[in-house]
């Protein structure tokens, strides 16, 4: 909800009313909220509440660098550890995202699932804890700036070129061809930023 902006940076959130809107228990909501306190997506502030957190577009930089650090690094762990089964599934989700006219948010689900497939084959827990909390933070910026994203189809080709080099188990290009495609994503989200902050209405 919070990466999708069904919640909106800024929002007060109350337990009761997640409690309703989701069906779920006190325990599992609290768990779930002192979980995304962690990970930056809640912010508490004192006698006041639990909020949202806002969208930081000046840590761009910081999301980029490190995602472009653990992302590679886990590519190279998956072409020693990753099986067939491992680069079927992978191969499957692709072939889901290239049937023509699929919507922008269809093909970012796909993209993730890739990414999803290649932490498993790496078998490394605390990776795959920490990319899936810098993942979900790309995401909501990717949610938050869709309408100025150009193209999504070009992240299906790019996961096309990593999952080839998977296969060969060739593991510097798998982490060369990781490294550009999350360079790619930080490019984009910094170009839709700069077209919002320029366009006439935004002020």
């Amino acid at each position: 909800m919070i990466v999708r902006l069904d919640l909106a940076p800024g929002a007060v959130i109350r337990e009761d009313e997640l409690q309703d809107r989701l069906g779920l228990g006190r325990t599992p909501i609290r768990e779930a909220l002192q979980r995304l306190v962690r990970d930056q997506f809640v912010t508490v502030i004192p006698r006041r509440g639990m909020y949202v957190s806002n969208i930081d577009v000046g840590e761009l930089a910081t999301l980029y660098e490190t995602r472009a650090i653990i992302e590679p690094y886990a590519a190279r762990l998956a072409c020693v550890r990753g099986t067939a089964a491992h680069w079927q599934r992978m191969r499957t989700v692709l072939d889901a995202a290239h049937v023509p006219g699929i919507p922008g948010g269809t093909l970012i689900e796909h993209d993730r699932e890739c990414h999803e497939i290649v932490w498993e084959a790496a078998d490394n827990r605390f990776l795959t804890d920490t990319l899936d909390m810098l993942y979900a933070q790309s995401d909501r910026l990717w949610h938050m700036y869709l309408a100025d994203v150009d193209d999504m189809e070009h992240a299906v080709d790019e996961h096309t070129q990593i999952l080839e080099a998977l296969e060969a188990g060739d593991s510097e290009q798998a982490a060369a061809l990781t490294e550009a495609h999350i360079r790619s994503f930080d490019e984009q989200i910094r170009t839709a930023v700069r077209r919002r902050l320029q366009s006439p209405l935004a002020g």
